[in-house]
């Protein structure tokens, strides 16, 4: 009667959103104030003036058709420029409106993505740890997702196993940086290493590079992948810079240089057709390419990711300190990631396994949070620590 995957898919709901809405019903018992949710990554600084200023200013002066229709499938053209004009501002590239497609969003950017590349029989490379919607978005268009061991040490690429996995069937790698949920920023030399791998491994590879964390870096540089490999599809979203979650708005690079690049493009198009990609919201359209560039504020996440880390290693965690986003990703104090997290629910602490991230024995903390409730937090997950001592 109906797709057994699709049902399992919409009825079967992530363990990041099952944990925040167990949340939910637990706040109806113990008060917002007394439950630390450390579960989701929805941004809590404010939007910035600038864009709420742009959105009004639009819908005050210009024609409703303008705003409320239809635009081009890869969108407003004169967006796409200002869009390409600013990216070569910032990374010294030399792209234009015709190198932009503007989309839904970053999971809508990596997807289309995904389906635009995708053939029977095809292999697509991420590293743990890494966002789980992945492995469901790759197996969506009819390919398999192998994943690369994490390093714990660093969060950095385990370059031996890559090499393992690479094979005649790879047609893309994925990453994601600044990393969810580590924090983690590839460095430069990170970035060279695998690109000059994938240059010298005899076969045409795309690199797929997500990044709606971009802006969210803490005093490091997150290298611009496209000025290193040829074949790269740079997909962004403004819900974690300009905190704009809800309004699903971002983009695809496709640079000249990507083999065969009006194929690669034509290809993009056709798989935002399918997956019922019409255009991306015109309204937001317009307000991005008037807010293109614009500096934002991460204060707030960098303050709360010092005081978070600092707490968990004053209680007896183990860290890496994050590089970018809003995450910790902290060694859990049993090897069993989801017992460990069952366990700190009793001091309503609710975080995420690592294990749905590939890496077992982690959890996720989302930081994105007020910052009292952090600072009201570290008592319990002092006395967590404690019970597991003894």
């Amino acid at each position: 009667m109906v797709s057994a995957k699709m049902y399992e898919l919409g009825t079967k709901k992530s363990t990041i959103r099952t944990i925040f809405e167990f949340g939910r019903k637990r706040v109806a018992e113990v008060g917002e104030e007394n439950l630390f949710d450390f579960s989701l990554g929805n941004p809590n600084v404010p939007t910035p003036d600038f864009v709420r200023d742009a959105a009004i200013e639009i819908l005050k002066t210009y024609e409703p058709s303008a705003v409320h229709g239809y635009t081009v499938a890869p969108g407003n053209l004169n967006v796409r420029n200002t869009l390409a004009k600013s990216i070569n501002e910032r990374f010294a590239t030399s792209f234009a409106g015709k190198n932009i497609f503007i989309t839904s969003g970053a999971a809508a950017a990596i997807t289309i993505c995904f389906k635009a590349l995708a053939e029977p029989g095809d292999e697509f490379i991420t590293f743990a740890p890494y966002f789980p919607e992945y492995k469901i978005f790759v197996e969506s268009v009819g390919a398999q997702l192998k994943v690369v061991k994490p390093r714990p040490e660093d969060w950095q690429i385990d370059f031996d196993d890559f090499q393992k996995l690479l094979s005649p069937k790879t047609k893309a790698i994925i990453i994601n940086s600044p990393n969810n949920p580590s924090g983690a920023v590839y460095s430069a030399e990170t970035i060279k290493r695998l690109t000059e791998i994938l240059k010298n491994c005899g076969q045409e590879i795309f690199l797929i590079c997500d990044e709606p964390y971009r802006e969210l870096a803490y005093g490091v540089e997150v290298p611009w992948v496209t000025n290193y490999y040829k074949n790269t599809l740079v997909c962004y979203s403004y819900s974690k810079s300009f905190s704009l979650p809800g309004e699903r708005i971002g983009y695809i690079v496709v640079p000249d240089e990507v083999a065969d690049f009006d194929k690669v493009f034509g290809s993009v198009a056709g798989a935002a057709r399918v997956l019922t990609h019409v255009n991306a919201p015109s309204l937001w359209q317009l307000v991005i390419a008037k807010c293109a560039g614009k500096a934002v504020d991460i204060t707030p996440y960098e303050r709360n990711g010092k005081l978070l880390y600092n707490g968990l290693i004053a209680a007896g965690f183990e860290c890496v300190k994050p590089q970018g986003a809003f995450y910790l990703f902290p060694k859990a104090l049993e090897a069993d990631d989801y017992a460990f997290c069952e366990r700190a629910k009793k001091y309503d602490l609710l975080l995420v396994p690592g294990a749905d991230f590939g890496a077992p024995g982690y959890f996720r903390a989302a930081y994105c949070i007020k910052q009292e409730t952090i600072e009201r937090s570290l008592p319990l997950f002092k006395k967590l620590a404690a019970e597991y001592r003894g």
